[in-house]
């Protein structure tokens, strides 16, 4: 049976409206997938973004903190510097105090007169040599040969060996000394500096660990005491 021309129209319609129905769905589900692929690359994009602001300000932070700890090593060790030259002024300045006492020792004739015996004495058995020549102070020089006869006496009692002594009269020790007595032998090829300022700085030397115990206390970071 032949349709008629309505008929014919109707069917047209109707697939037309098929198709527009068809092509409407099918545009929103690309138009969903579109906005889900969008949302997971957006949320791709801002975690990596995220990840590298991170890592940025992660890696800020410990140059910050490297830093703050350069800083304090660097001051620490200034005062530590400064703590340390404080102590060595400290020593210096009880070390030139006991030279200034030191001339005030030869103000005391009898005292002096048995100090410069005793350095003779000990210099004597320093270098058993049969001839010594003392120098000493040009102020000191009389006191120095009314000692010699009387040391001469104790060291041969002490080693049973003679030995001559003389006081130099062309050399003396200088002004800035503060008293003593050095002792030349072999045409002054050996000698032995026994002034009282020499005598100090060896003392010095070998007691310092002890003066800074005595003055600052023990130091922590020694390990070994020998």
């Amino acid at each position: 049976m032949a349709l008629n021309e309505e008929d014919v129209q109707k069917q047209i319609e109707h697939m037309m409206a098929f198709i527009n129905q068809e092509a409407v769905e099918k545009a929103d589900e690309i138009d969903t997938k579109a906005e889900e692929e969008f949302q997971i690359e957006k949320g791709r994009l801002v975690q990596n973004q995220r990840v590298k602001i991170l890592e940025y300000y992660e890696r800020k932070e410990k140059n910050l903190e490297l830093q703050r700890r350069i800083q304090q090593s660097n001051m620490l060790n200034q005062a530590r510097l400064k703590v340390l030259k404080a102590r060595e002024d400290h020593v210096d300045q009880l070390l030139e105090e006991a030279r200034r006492r030191l001339g005030e020792v030869t103000l005391d004739k009898s005292r002096y007169s048995q100090i410069l015996e005793g350095l003779l004495l000990q210099g004597l058995f320093q270098l058993l040599e049969p001839a010594v020549v003392v120098v000493c102070r040009q102020a000191d020089v009389s006191i120095v040969e009314g000692v010699i006869d009387k040391t001469i006496e104790k060291y041969k009692e002490a080693t049973k060996k003679d030995v001559s002594v003389t006081v130099s009269k062309d050399h003396h020790l200088g002004a800035h000394v503060s008293g003593g007595i050095e002792l030349l032998a072999q045409n002054a090829k050996i000698k032995v500096s026994n002034s009282l300022d020499s005598r100090l700085n060896q003392i010095n030397q070998q007691m310092l660990p002890q003066i800074r115990t005595a003055l600052f206390g023990a130091n922590e970071n020694r390990k070994f005491l020998d």
